[in-house]
């Protein structure tokens, strides 16, 4: 539960942050290093999580067809990640168009300046035709 309102406290604020600094000069990017580490300080400020130390890392992306998120999976699974979920988003309106994501994670330690490089999955999204890399959540290993 604490990483799901991590993830949506800073993500909320990403997008937003991004367009009032006029930083959106990489195609799809919306997460920049002065966010995280605003989101490493508010995670530390509010739980007691080591984030010097490995954590689980979530990391989401955005396809409106879901082939084309598993051939992605693949992609990812080679370089380490692990494979969680592909799944349809809810809707609030039935006329809107399908959204699916795909969720890996990975065990990592990160500074923001190293999740800065590992949000380079934007450029992955990219070349591979996705919608959106749509950023990360994070939690602690659960053993």
């Amino acid at each position: 539960m604490v990483r799901v309102l991590v993830l949506l406290m800073s993500l909320l604020t990403f997008g937003v942050l991004a367009e009032e600094q006029g930083m959106a000069e990489i195609p799809g990017k919306v997460i920049y290093i002065d966010q995280l580490e605003d989101m490493f300080s508010r995670i530390r400020a509010n739980t007691d999580w080591d984030m010097s130390g490995e954590m689980l890392w979530g990391y989401f992306f955005i396809h409106h067809e879901p082939a084309k998120l598993e051939a992605v999976k693949s992609v990812l699974e080679s370089q380490g990640y692990r494979f969680v979920d592909i799944y349809l988003s809810e809707k609030e309106d039935p006329a809107e168009p399908d959204k699916y994501w795909l969720h890996v994670e990975k065990v990592e330690a990160h500074t923001p300046q190293s999740l800065d490089r590992r949000n380079d999955l934007y450029k992955l999204a990219h070349e591979q035709g996705l919608d959106s890399y749509d950023g990360m959540d994070v939690g602690p290993i659960e053993n």
